[in-house]
C-alpha cells in the first residue's frame, strides 16, 4: 500500500524522506518541476509533475491503492479539493490536508464526514503558536515536549557553565543527585546526539534531554544552572497569524508585550483584537525603533515576520542589544542547526512542527505519541507496553534494551517513575522511549509493537 504526498516543498519533502527512511511506498506529486527533480535527485520515492487535484493525475499515482493521502501544498484550497477527489474513490485512503486559513480552521463542519471527510486537518501556525507558549512556561529551555497528558515532561536545555554538572561524568552526577526524579535520556555535542553512559563527561554547552514527571521541571532548570525568574516582558517582530496569537495568549497570561509590524493596516486590525499589547508600526530603521523601544529590558524577543532572514539577523541585533533570550522562525528544517549554533537562542520551524504532527496521527498500535528533534536523528515516543514485549516482567538492567535507546519514564495509572536498572515494566504502562534513529528497528523488536503506518 502506498503514501501519496501531495506538495513538495519544506513539508512534502521532510515527510517524503522520513517514510522512505522507514521503507514505505511514497509517490510525491507536485505542479512545480524545479521540486520534483529535486525530490528525484535525492529521494528513494516516485515523483510526478502536475495538480494533486488532477484525478488523472492521482490515477497516475494509483490513488486507488493508496491508503493514506498527504496534501501538504502552500495553497488550502488545493489541500482540500485534493482531498476531496481522493474521496471518490471505491476505496477511500486516509485524508490529511494542511490548512492555514483559520476561516477555514473554524469551520469544523467543513472537515467532517458529511463533507470533505479529511481524517486529520494541520495548523502549522497554531501547532507553533502551542511550542512557543510551552517553550515560554520553562526559561532557558530549546525543546520542550509532554507526554502522558501532562504528567511527564522532557526538556532540552543547554548546560551553563556555572552548573554543577558542568565537567562532570555521567556516573558523578548521579551521586549528586541521588533522589532528584530527573533522568538524562541523551545530550547533543555540536551535530553529535547520544545516549550517554556512566563514563561519559557532560561539558558546559552540551545540549541535555531530562526527563522527568511535570513538576520537577524548576529542579531540571536549577541543576542545568538555569535560574531564570518567569518571563514578564516580551517583544514580537511580525504581526502575522503567529505574532497576533502569541501577542493574544501573552496577553491573558498577564505577560508585558509589544509587538512590531510595517504594514499600517496589520496594525491596526492587531490593536483592535489585542486589548493590552503595544502595538508599533515598525517603519524606522529596526536598529533605531528597538533602541526607542528599550529591547534590551526585554525578557524574550521573538522574531516571526515571513521573511526568514530578518528574524534571524533582527533577532541577533536583540541579542547584542541585551535580550536575554531570542527565538527566530525558520521555514528552511536544514538551517535550523546553523541558525542556532550563531547565536540564536530557540529555532522555531512550522514545517518541522507540521512534520512532528502527521507523524505522530500516522503512528499505529499501541504507540500513543512521537516528537522528533530538531535535528531529526532522534525521536521521543510514548508506548503501550504488551504482556508480549522482551522489557516486560523483569528487571530492565536484564532486558535487551538497544544500547541507543534509553526508557525514561513510566507511567502507572496517575504514578510517574523514573527508572532504574532494576525498575520492572508491567503489562499496560505507559513508556516513555527516547532512541536514536539507527536504533528504531531494535525498540520495536523489545515493545513488539509496529512503529509502522497506515
Amino acid at each position: 500500500m502506498s503514501i501519496i504526498i501531495i506538495g513538495a516543498g519544506e513539508v512534502g519533502y521532510h515527510l517524503a524522506h522520513r517514510l522512505s527512511q522507514e521503507k514505505k511506498d511514497v509517490v510525491v506529486i507536485d505542479r512545480d518541476l524545479e521540486k520534483i527533480r529535486r525530490v528525484q535527485s535525492t529521494l528513494d520515492v516516485e515523483a510526478i509533475h502536475g495538480s494533486g487535484g488532477s484525478l488523472s493525475v492521482l490515477r497516475q499515482a494509483r490513488i486507488s491503492e493508496a491508503s493514506l493521502v498527504i496534501a501538504v501544498t502552500n495553497s488550502d484550497e488545493v489541500n482540500m479539493i485534493s482531498c476531496l477527489v481522493a474521496g471518490v474513490q471505491d476505496r477511500v485512503p486516509k485524508k490529511i490536508a494542511r490548512v492555514r486559513d483559520p476561516e477555514y480552521s473554524a469551520l469544523f463542519p467543513l472537515f467532517g464526514k458529511e463533507h470533505l471527510d479529511i481524517d486529520l486537518v494541520i495548523n502549522p501556525d497554531h501547532e507553533v503558536v502551542e511550542m512557543m507558549l510551552k517553550l515560554m512556561e520553562v526559561p532557558g529551555a530549546v525543546e520542550v515536549v509532554d507526554f502522558a497528558e501532562g504528567l511527564v515532561r522532557m526538556v532540552g536545555l543547554p548546560l551553563l557553565p556555572d552548573s554543577p554538572m558542568a565537567g562532570k561524568t555521567l556516573n558523578e552526577i548521579s551521586r549528586m543527585y541521588p533522589k532528584s526524579g530527573i533522568i538524562l535520556v541523551a545530550v547533543q555535542k555540536g551535530d553529535r546526539v547520544f545516549i550517554p553512559k556512566g563514563p561519559d563527561v557532560i561539558a558546559a554547552n552540551d545540549l541535555l534531554f531530562m526527563v522527568m514527571a511535570r513538576d520537577k521541571t524548576r529542579e531540571a532548570l536549577e541543576s542545568s544552572g538555569h535560574r531564570r525568574p518567569p518571563i514578564k516582558r516580551v517583544m514580537i517582530l511580525g504581526g502575522t497569524l503567529i505574532g497576533m496569537e502569541l501577542a493574544k495568549d501573552f496577553e491573558e497570561r498577564g505577560t508585558q508585550v509589544k509587538i512590531i509590524e510595517q504594514n499600517e493596516h496589520r496594525c491596526q486590525e492587531i490593536a483592535e483584537k489585542c486589548t493590552r499589547a503595544l502595538v508599533l508600526r515598525g517603519d524606522a530603521p529596526y536598529q533605531d525603533l528597538l533602541i526607542e523601544e528599550n529591547v534590551g529590558q526585554m525578557d524574550t524577543f521573538i522574531a516571526v515576520t515571513e521573511e526568514e532572514e530578518t528574524n534571524v539577523m533582527i533577532s541577533l541585533l536583540a541579542k547584542k542589544m541585551g535580550v536575554r533570550r531570542v527565538v527566530a522562525l525558520i521555514n528552511k528544517v536544514a538551517y535550523s542547526p546553523l541558525v542556532h549554533s550563531i547565536g540564536i537562542d530557540v529555532v522555531i520551524s512550522p514545517r518541522l512542527a507540521a512534520v512532528n504532527k502527521i507523524l505522530q496521527f500516522l503512528r499505529r498500535g499501541k504507540i500513543l505519541s512521537v516528537s522528533s528533534l530538531p535535528e531529526e536523528n532522534a525521536e521521543a515516543f510514548e508506548a503501550i507496553a504488551l504482556e508480549t514485549s522482551d522489557i516486560v516482567g523483569r528487571p530492565l538492567r536484564e532486558s535487551e534494551f538497544p544500547k541507543d535507546a534509553i526508557v525514561g519514564a513510566i507511567v502507572r495509572g496517575s504514578e510517574v517513575i523514573i527508572p532504574n536498572g532494576s525498575t520492572v515494566i508491567q503489562p499496560g504502562d505507559r513508556v516513555m522511549i527516547f532512541a536514536l534513529t539507527s536504533a528504531i528497528k531494535e525498540v520495536e523488536k523489545a515493545l513488539m509493537v509496529k512503529l509502522e503506518y497506515w
